[in-house]
């Protein structure tokens, strides 16, 4: 079933919003941040689906387009005034817009080609070979398994939170397959915060490493760090299953 976004976003009540943005913008409560990015989120890759939807073909790819939408929230989620009382949604709206035509129009044809997908996978490989370099054997099975696992919660719904999505699988699976994302999905309710938060940002939006930083106050390396750090904790999970 399609989401209805917008209908969606009515139905968090007016007050829970006011609350988060008093508390981000008056008492510093930086996660805030993050709870109205994932909030608005839905509504930024529904506005980068339509307007790729208008943009010629050969030109940026949707996983750009929803980059260049996460860009204009995050920066929306920064400027807006909520003492203006102009609604967060169509304050957003047209700073996504802008944003996503900003960087259509950056882009040049080796960036194009160099696509969103391929960063993702860049950004994930380069997480995982930090550290155990003195054991190359192990610095290899840690980069594979880490990339199984990511290949996993990327195919499945096992990161998605509270968009409603039922996580369980379908009878066509094994019971192993079953016991496996049971297993990951407990691995996950149990990563401490800022990994649960980077696990379920990236794998279940795609949101890069560089806005996750963004929207963590965090470096690019250190959130590749607790990336590594997260996929290690569901390794060791899933290790401890099989034995």
């Amino acid at each position: 079933m399609m989401r209805r976004v917008g209908f969606d976003l009515l139905l968090v009540p007016p007050r829970v919003e006011a609350s988060l943005w008093r508390r981000l913008r008056f008492e510093n409560e930086k996660r805030c941040r993050e709870q109205i990015f994932t909030r608005y989120r839905l509504l930024a890759r529904a506005i980068a689906r339509r307007q790729h939807g208008r943009r010629p073909k050969y030109g940026a790819d949707l996983g750009d387009m929803e980059q260049f939408a996460y860009e204009g929230l995050l920066q929306a989620i920064d400027r807006y005034d909520p003492l203006r009382g102009i609604p967060f949604g169509a304050y957003a709206r047209r700073r996504i817009v802008g944003s996503i035509a900003d960087g259509s129009a950056r882009m040049s044809e080796s960036d194009a080609t160099f696509s969103q997908r391929r960063r993702a996978e860049t950004d994930r490989v380069r997480s995982l070979r930090r550290g155990e370099e003195d054991d190359p054997v192990a610095a290899l099975a840690a980069l594979v398994s880490g990339l199984a696992i990511g290949l996993m919660l990327e195919g499945s719904a096992l990161v998605v939170g509270a968009d409603g999505i039922d996580p369980r699988p379908n009878a066509y699976q094994s019971l192993e397959w079953r016991e496996l994302h049971a297993l990951l999905a407990g691995g996950i309710a149990e990563l401490p915060e800022r990994e649960a938060v980077i696990i379920r940002q990236h794998y279940e939006a795609g949101v890069s490493f560089a806005q996750i930083a963004d929207l963590l106050n965090l470096s690019k390396g250190r959130v590749s760090q607790l990336h590594a750090a997260a996929l290690g904790r569901l390794r060791r999970r899933l290790h401890g299953y099989r034995r």
